[in-house]
């Protein structure tokens, strides 16, 4: 099987600034300060030299969404002092794993979960993922239930609540989609006041996200360029 075909640094280099550069002018039309958002390159089936590429051009946030490709890419470039978002469902069975190695969690969406995740000994970072859809098979808790998950979250040692995540439903307009995320955020707080930020926002649509108050932003192709086929 042949090697992929990696860009010319020049080249991600440029989609990055791009990228940086659309993130700040939506900041400034929302009044925001660009620092306060956390641009995550989500890296799910390119090698790892992409990523040392990227780190050599100052990225510090990495995104996966598979365990055993995020395990291995962790272990391979711990060196590098990166922080890992694991962004994909997370299997019970693997939660000691995926915590082993991820420092921000962004897909707690069920209370097996959450006790799978549990731990006495240190905290790793997570977001609630809820599912604004009305189809259950979509990843993430309902906005009825978020409360009470959120409640076990506060309750499980071993993780601290940074907030709520969310992706924007196929064929939703995406502002509309994320200013409901940013006021179940506003009630998220009433529980939780340090739980402030919010993980929503991709390639397609980090402007309208930015616009409703996004902290974190889960980009890709833009930056990436197309994901090689799985292998």
């Amino acid at each position: 099987m042949s090697e992929p075909v990696l860009p010319e640094t020049a080249e991600l280099g440029e989609r990055l600034g791009a990228v940086r550069s659309g993130i700040a002018a939506a900041a400034a039309a929302a009044g925001r300060d660009e620092r306060e958002i956390t641009t995550i390159v989500v890296t799910k089936f390119h090698p790892v030299t992409l990523i040392e590429q990227l780190a050599a051009l100052g990225v510090q946030d990495v995104g996966e969404s598979r365990h055993q490709e995020a395990q291995a890419k962790a272990q391979a470039l711990a060196g590098l002092n990166l922080t890992w978002h694991f962004v994909g469902q997370v299997q019970g069975k693997k939660a000691k794993q995926v915590r082993a190695y991820a420092n921000v969690i962004h897909s707690v969406d069920r209370v097996s979960l959450i006790d799978a995740l549990g731990s006495e000994s240190g905290a790793v970072d997570c977001f609630v993922q809820v599912n604004l859809t009305d189809d259950p098979a979509r990843g993430g808790v309902s906005t009825v239930e978020l409360d009470a998950l959120v409640e076990r979250v506060l309750a499980t040692a071993g993780l601290r609540l940074l907030g709520l995540m969310a992706v924007a439903p196929l064929g939703a307009e995406p502002r509309r989609a994320f200013a409901r995320v940013r006021e179940l955020g506003e009630r998220t707080r009433l529980l939780a006041p340090e739980a402030r930020f919010l993980s929503m926002g991709m390639s397609q649509d980090y402007p309208e996200a930015i616009a409703e108050g996004a902290t974190h932003l889960r980009i890709g192709t833009a930056i990436t360029g197309n994901r090689p086929v799985a292998g």
